[in-house]
C-alpha cells in the first residue's frame, strides 16, 4: 500500500504524455473536430481516463498547443522589425500558410474560433498585432491600399486558409497561387473602386471565426 500512491502519479503522468502526443497526431490528420473517442482508443487508454485528465475539448486543445506554435510566434517577431512592412506582411504569411498546409489542427487552430482555449487565444491576439501593425505600416509606407481594414485582411486569410487542406490535396503547393493573388489585390495600385460594404468589426470577426468552424463533438 505503501507505494501505490507514487506509482498511480507516475501512471496518471504517463497516460497524460501519451494522451496529449497522441492527440497532437489525430488533430494533425483530422483537425481539431476529430472524435475524443478515437484519440483514447489510439492512446491505449479508456474514455473515462481521457475525461478525467482533460474534462473538456477545449482543456485538451489548450494542452496540445500550448507550445506548439512557437515558430508562427518567431516569425511574427521577425515580420514585425522588417524595414520595408510589405516584404515583412508577405514573408509572415508565407511562414503562417506552409503551417496551415502542413497541419490540419494548427489550421483548425490559426482560422477558426474555439471558445475557452488559452493557446488559440494568445496565437490569434500575437496573430492580429503582427497583422495590423505590418498592415499599417504598408499603408503608411504606401504599398496597401488605405481602406483595408484588419479584420478584412484577417477574414480573407481565414477564409483561404480554411481551403488550404483541400488545395494541398490537389498539390501540396496550390495555396501559393491564390495566396499571391490575395496579396496583390491589396497593393495600392490595385486601388479602383471603393471596396462595397462596411468592413467587419472585431468583434463581428470574432462570431464569422467561431461560425466557420470546427465544432466540436465534447
Amino acid at each position: 500500500m505503501g507505494d501505490s500512491s507514487p506509482v498511480r502519479r507516475r501512471d496518471a503522468l504517463r497516460n497524460r504524455k501519451l494522451l496529449v502526443e497522441t492527440a497532437r497526431e489525430v488533430f494533425a490528420e483530422q483537425g481539431l473536430d476529430a472524435p475524443l473517442d478515437e484519440i483514447a482508443r489510439r492512446a491505449g487508454v479508456g474514455n473515462a481516463t481521457l475525461y478525467r485528465h482533460f474534462p473538456s475539448r477545449a482543456a485538451l486543445v489548450d494542452e496540445v498547443f500550448r507550445d506548439a506554435l512557437t515558430e508562427t510566434t518567431a516569425a511574427g517577431e521577425r515580420a514585425r522589425t522588417a524595414e520595408d512592412a510589405w516584404t515583412g506582411l508577405t514573408e509572415y504569411l508565407e511562414v503562417v500558410f506552409a503551417g496551415l498546409a502542413g497541419d490540419r489542427g494548427t489550421n483548425d487552430l490559426m482560422t477558426t474560433g474555439l471558445k475557452g482555449v488559452t493557446s488559440l487565444e494568445a496565437i490569434h491576439a500575437h496573430n492580429r498585432e503582427t497583422v495590423g501593425g505590418l498592415l499599417r505600416r504598408a499603408q503608411q509606407q504606401g504599398t496597401i491600399r488605405p481602406e483595408v481594414t484588419t479584420e478584412d485582411l484577417l477574414f480573407a486569410l481565414a477564409a483561404l486558409g480554411r481551403a488550404v487542406p483541400a488545395l494541398t490535396m490537389a498539390a501540396p503547393d496550390a495555396w501559393r497561387r491564390p495566396l499571391a493573388l490575395l496579396l496583390d489585390g491589396l497593393r495600392a495600385r490595385a486601388a479602383g473602386a471603393r471596396l462595397p460594404a462596411p468592413p467587419l468589426t472585431a468583434a463581428q470577426l470574432g462570431e464569422v471565426l467561431l461560425n466557420l468552424g470546427p465544432h466540436g463533438r465534447g
